[in-house]
């Protein structure tokens, strides 16, 4: 895999005729220096950013994300021009962060692919061939390795432990289960719980570091596994180095129009006036409307592309204007063109979201809450509803699905253990992109709290060795199995073909094929049409003159 140059140095030219040479000088500090070299013409001045060190942020590992109840009730150009750009050091290659200018022309210095896109113009590429076949295993980095989540230690002050590499085990687990994908919780340096970034070109030191995430790449890629980084690009942490320049230097800060600032009356020693996510003030807005953050995002992104990721999740994509990611993700596209881009939207117009912002495809968050609550509540017409609302995105994208993750309550806790199987046969045979959160196959329990720590439950260390393989384990197999040999479940839609408040029957098919999801949430067995189904697949079932005799809270997958 290959990356940038070891020096991790940029030289920017200034208005006086220097270079402006910035590096990482040591894990605590930053400084520049100038060194001579040719004069350059009309070019921007450059304000010198004094040294300074990372200061102690307060750990705050509150939820980032709307509760579960919260969701439920959302869901309804030249050289010239580079010169303007001020780069953060660390301890690896810079971080680029450009002040205002004007666009480049492609391909000059400074430019990652074509930088002059119409933001008016979203045409969006289909996704890429491969992700047909995808199917994702989804781990929470930092809890899975047992790594401390609240540190009172700087970022800077951390040692490097190398945990990171207890994930590889683990791959062979995913192989086993059929999935070929290992989609990454945030692995990049925060002050907590992974999505207060403050350097999005290292490995938090937590985890390891730059060579253990190769290390799991490459061991992934050996397995025929697919990776996919989170990529938290809506906010950083308050102890990233541009913050905390813009702390020191107030209004002047070089770093300042990376930040959404209001700036009306600020005057240097003032509290920053910068937004943030949701309430909460670790987490700092970054300007979405500008240059600067886009070009960020462009450098991380095409980055650990460049070290062999083959995609980015987006995190709190609903909260990022859809003009950004239609001015990033082209640029990006440009060199990576087969990558792939997911964005969390938990809201909104999917569609519309999708086709103004070019993304390959945003979570399912509406089918998520109807598995579950369809489920627990015993009220079959929630879920069928979803079903049906989820088929018509079909026509503009391929949603990921998912049935748990790293911000709710596990499914086995949310429907009781004995309708796991439930969720993951809807999970496996409706269209999308489907996603298991690690754990999830062997029912896992975990309640998500609102509380400090609240998270932890749903974000456990994964066992030194891999469990013993459950009855849910083993539908799961089959399950995957099944769509592996009819990868047009990818895209095909549904229809529901018999419904009461507690069985349901769903025939996903093409013109040549049919796989037949049904379920009993009731207490006693039920008979409801096969659908035209001939043999069962995975789950228990009875098929007898065109019909499936399931038992109780029994379910059946069959095929056509």
């Amino acid at each position: 895999m290959s990356g940038r140059q070891s020096s991790g140095s940029r030289l920017l030219a200034t208005s006086d005729g220097q270079m402006l040479d910035v590096r990482a000088r040591a894990a605590s500090s930053s400084s520049i220096r100038c060194s001579s070299a040719r004069s350059v013409s009309s070019t921007p001045c450059f304000r010198h950013a004094a040294e300074h060190h990372f200061a102690s942020g307060e750990a705050d590992d509150r939820m980032r994300r709307p509760h579960d109840a919260q969701v439920r009730s959302a869901c309804a150009a030249s050289d010239a021009e580079a010169s303007a750009a001020v780069l953060i050091a660390r301890p690896m290659p810079s971080i680029l962060v450009p002040l205002s200018a004007p666009a480049h022309s492609p391909g000059t210095a400074g430019s990652i692919g074509p930088v002059n896109h119409d933001p008016n113009s979203t045409t969006r590429p289909p996704e890429p061939a491969w992700v047909e076949h995808a199917m994702w295993w989804h781990v929470y980095p930092l809890g899975a390795v047992g790594a401390d989540v609240r540190p009172t230690a700087p970022v800077d002050e951390r040692p490097v432990e190398h945990r990171l590499g207890r994930l590889v085990p683990w791959l062979d687990h995913v192989v086993d289960l059929g999935l070929n994908g290992l989609l990454l919780g945030p692995v990049f340096a925060s002050s907590t719980h992974g999505y207060d970034t403050v350097d999005h070109f290292r490995v938090d030191p937590r985890l390891g570091d730059e060579s253990d995430l190769d290390a799991l790449v490459a061991a992934a890629h050996e397995r025929g596994v697919r990776v996919v980084l989170d990529g938290v690009f809506n906010h950083v942490g308050r102890e990233h180095p541009a913050f905390r320049l813009l702390e020191e230097q107030g209004p002047d800060a070089p770093t300042a129009e990376l930040f959404a600032l209001d700036r009306s009356g600020w005057q240097q020693g003032d509290p920053v006036p910068v937004g943030n996510f949701e309430g909460h003030d670790m987490l700092v807005a970054l300007d979405h409307g500008g240059r600067a953050a886009e070009d960020l995002v462009v450098e991380v992104m095409t980055y650990w592309l460049e070290r062999g990721v083959d995609g980015w999740r987006l995190d709190a994509a609903y909260a990022v204007p859809p003009a950004f990611w239609a001015r990033v993700l082209p640029r990006v596209r440009e060199r990576f063109p087969d990558a792939w881009f997911s964005g969390e939207v938990i809201h909104g117009d999917a569609a519309a979201i999708i086709e103004s912002s070019t993304m390959d495809s945003t979570t399912q968050y509406e089918l998520w809450q109807a598995v579950w609550h369809g489920i627990a509540d015993r009220n079959c017409f929630e879920l069928a509803h979803a079903v049906e609302r989820h088929d018509v995105l079909l026509e503009t994208f391929v949603p990921t699905t998912f049935v748990g993750n790293h911000d709710v309550t596990r499914i086995a806790s949310a429907v009781g253990e004995r309708f796991a199987g439930h969720a993951a046969a809807v999970l496996f045979t409706v269209a999308g992109t489907p996603v298991v959160y690690a754990g999830d196959e062997y029912g896992w329990t975990g309640v998500k709290e609102e509380r400090e720590g609240g998270d932890d439950a749903v974000r456990p260390e994964l066992p030194a060795s891999l469990p013993e393989p459950t009855e849910l384990t083993h539908a799961v197999e089959a399950l995957v199995a099944l769509r592996r040999r009819n990868p047009w479940l990818h895209r095909a839609h549904t229809d529901v073909v018999h419904l009461t408040n507690t069985a349901v029957v769903l025939r996903t098919a093409t013109a040549d094929a049919a796989v037949v999801t049904a379920l009993n949430l009731a207490d006693d067995p039920v008979q409801v049409p096969a659908a035209d189904a001939t043999r069962v697949e995975a789950g228990g079932g009875e098929l007898r003159d065109g019909t499936v005799r399931l038992p109780a809270a029994g379910w059946a997958v069959l095929s056509a």
